[in-house]
């Protein structure tokens, strides 16, 4: 799955779309964004392309709006009155050209470049698994620690930024939950089940929430990703397999992956944003980018419609008391350079290599404004190899793994991230998609100690109690004489760390 945060990309900068704020800054803070559907009738006969419709909130507005769309050859899926978000599908290939004209539309475009059909699987990468063997070694390592879960030798991550110390003070509390945005959770996994909260899971696929017993567990064993990164946020201390950096806390899954071909299409994601939002998930994680875009410009309308949509989203969560993390990318890119080459785009169907500027086309939901976003680290406190960084872009980094240049002294000698897998498994993995649940455990316990922090307060102290190295004097990784990245900036905040790695037992302190 080529949108994953564990296989490559970038990410992030606040600043740059703060301009987005001005048109999307109408969002109320406490109403319900509850989507009104059509009849199931309308909704089963699924039209070649789906699109997104952006207008004003009024009643009025949205009733215009949804007769200009049937107008046109639309047919509504479901609206977000609170947000003005409406999600369409259409045959007519001049419907988004169409919409755009019609009265009240703010902006309006196509959220994939494939049509609403089967586009066949995609393997998500190279997941190691634990063998019996090694889970054997590892637990007689763990031992010799009192109190210790029973593959936690192999956790470097967890006294990397303190969390196996935390736990003892405050494992977090069971009144924060953590959504995690991604390819769904199996809830049935030992280490996942205490601390599972099914009332703020759901499937979003679609654009529509469905909460109906398991539908938000992941559709194969390899859609694990959703499952690893909830065992890095809220595995229980419960002398099973692993630990999480909150133990304490709940964990939901809100799974927004296409079951045709894995990717993480607008619709699905606006629909998890408010979904966490008017459920009372208090953070959540973000471990992709919003497919089939890895960079949304403005000067596109269908792009522009995609940022404006899920920024809608996002930000009405925000207001409503939720804290969004997402992974900085994994292709060593820096975002606050001037221009990147995305030869990626669009995923679902034949990309086309492009230059963008990273100020004016967005990676999403990571430059959102508000979003934090996270870059990767080893076991040497140091910038993971892969990890998309950027002065002003990245706000703090935390562990992610790598398995390349910086290798523990632990059971495995496994550089990556151990977490949980479908069916009661585990298994390394490493990328950014690692690092931001690491990051939102660790505000999870800061939610846990100032339950009544502001989204914008939050993400001060998740920034205030980061540990920051400070930029390398060299970053030569593969020892060739040329510098791998440049990391501008001080001690106090950097390109390569934003504001530091983060710390899990400064949190409860």
């Amino acid at each position: 799955m080529a949108h994953l945060r564990s296989r490559r990309r970038l990410a992030l900068a606040v600043p740059v779309v703060l301009s987005l704020t001005a048109s999307l800054g109408f969002l109320p803070a406490a109403a319900s964004a509850a989507p009104r559907t059509v009849s199931a009738e309308q909704a089963a006969d699924a039209p070649a392309l789906a699109y997104v419709v952006n207008t004003r909130t009024d009643r009025r507005t949205i009733a215009s709006v949804e007769r200009a769309i049937a107008a046109a050859g639309g047919k509504v899926v479901v609206t977000y009155d609170r947000i003005g978000v409406i999600v369409v599908h259409s045959a007519d290939p001049d419907f988004g050209e169409e919409i755009r004209k019609a009265r009240g539309v703010q902006s309006a475009g196509a959220t994939r470049t494939a049509p609403l059909t089967a586009a066949g699987t995609t393997d998500e990468g190279a997941a190691d698994y634990v063998s019996a063997a090694e889970a054997a070694r590892t637990r007689a390592v763990s031992a010799r620690t009192p109190g210790s879960e029973p593959l936690e030798a192999d956790q470097w991550d967890l006294r990397a930024i303190g969390a196996d110390k935390a736990a003892k003070i405050n494992p977090g509390s069971r009144k924060v939950t953590v959504a995690v945005i991604d390819t769904g959770v199996d809830d049935t996994h030992p280490d996942l089940a205490p601390n599972f909260s099914a009332a703020q899971s759901a499937n979003c696929v679609g654009g529509k929430a469905d909460t109906g017993e398991g539908a938000w567990r992941p559709y194969t064993d390899e859609d694990y990703h959703g499952t690893h990164v909830a065992g890095e946020i809220a595995a229980a201390r419960n002398g099973v397999g692993v630990a999480g950096v909150a133990p304490g806390v709940k964990v939901a899954g809100i799974k927004v992956s296409d079951p045709d071909n894995g990717l993480f299409y607008p619709e699905n994601v606006v629909c998890a944003f408010v979904f966490a939002a008017d459920h009372g998930v208090e953070i959540t994680n973000n471990s992709y980018y919003v497919d089939p875009w890895l960079y949304n410009c403005m000067d596109d309308p269908d792009q522009k419609a995609i940022v404006d949509a899920v920024n809608r989203a996002q930000l009405y969560a925000q207001r409503k008391g939720t804290l969004h993390l997402a992974s900085a990318g994994n292709s060593n890119h820096d975002l606050a350079s001037d221009a990147i080459v995305d030869d990626s785009s669009p995923d679902d169907t034949t990309p086309v290599t492009r230059t963008i500027d990273p100020s004016e086309c967005y990676d999403i939901p990571t430059q959102l404004p508000g979003v934090v976003t996270v870059s990767a680290t080893g076991v040497q406190n140091l910038k993971s190899y892969y990890s998309t960084y950027g002065k002003g872009v990245v706000d703090v980094a935390a562990p992610g793994g790598d398995r390349r240049y910086q290798l523990p002294d632990t059971p495995s000698k496994d550089g990556r991230i151990l977490s949980t897998m479908p069916n009661g498994e585990y298994a390394f993995l490493q990328g950014t998609s690692m690092a931001s649940p690491h990051a939102a455990g660790v505000a999870a316990l800061l939610k846990s100690e100032h339950p009544w922090a502001t989204p914008a307060q939050l993400q001060a102290l998740l920034k205030a109690q980061a540990n920051n190295p400070g930029c390398p004097e060299s970053y030569d990784q593969d020892g060739d004489g040329a510098q791998d990245a440049t990391c501008e900036g001080g001690s106090r905040v950097n390109g390569f760390y934003g504001f530091g790695v983060v710390d899990a037992l400064r949190a409860v302190k």
